[in-house]
């Protein structure tokens, strides 16, 4: 079973566009996908990306049958980081575990939403990173295209490193489009080599 967890170095990034270019690129090649996002925020009737995402999946894979309780066990009205979120509410990690232990016995391949960047706190001492080992996942980095990126990807890759999380990354290309190639992009190649963007998986 092949589990990632798509975080990104900020909120607003792509995360949610991602994760369906990820699940459209291995159901493509004949792969049973699924879906989980641990936690929405800002759920009014009910979760947005991931009601999105389980419709998507649905579509892929005739075998995935979880209801959206299922892929977004915790719903929270506030639009904020889980830690302010949940108010009172606790967070079950077991639980979590055995949402996805579920869900994989429904699909091959399991892409994982986390909320915000990697540094959101979940509670006081715990933060969207740490759940990425907690679920025994690698990492997808999602990075944005603006004016700034290049600070904001080398930090997320940092605090990858320090971790020891093994990690890939890719570029979503759409804010300061016309400005990127000019702007960030000569750098980010002159240090990185290669660059990943994630509409070549499309």
């Amino acid at each position: 079973m092949k589990r990632v967890f798509v975080t990104a170095t900020n909120t607003d990034v792509g995360k949610t566009y991602a994760c369906e270019t990820i699940l459209k690129y291995y159901a493509k090649k004949g792969v049973r996908v699924g879906y989980f996002k641990p936690c929405e925020t800002g759920v009014i009737d009910s979760p947005l990306d991931g009601t999105k995402m389980l419709n998507l999946v649905k579509e892929l894979n005739n075998d995935f049958t979880a209801t959206i309780n299922d892929v977004v066990p915790y719903q929270f009205k506030l639009p904020a980081a889980p830690y302010v979120a949940k108010g009172e509410q606790n967070i079950d990690f077991e639980f979590l575990k055995d949402k996805i232990n579920y869900l994989e016995t429904m699909c091959d391949f399991l892409v994982i939403e986390g909320a915000g960047g990697l540094m959101v706190p979940i509670l006081e001492d715990l933060f969207m990173i740490d759940l990425i080992k907690i679920f025994e996942a690698k990492a997808i980095l999602i990075a944005p295209s603006k004016l700034g990126c290049i600070n904001d990807i080398l930090l997320s890759q940092e605090a990858l490193k320090r971790r020891e999380i093994g990690f890939e990354w890719y570029i979503n290309l759409f804010q300061d489009k016309e400005s990127f190639e000019e702007v960030s992009k000569p750098f980010l190649e002159d240090y990185f080599g290669k660059l990943n963007f994630l509409h070549e998986l499309e």
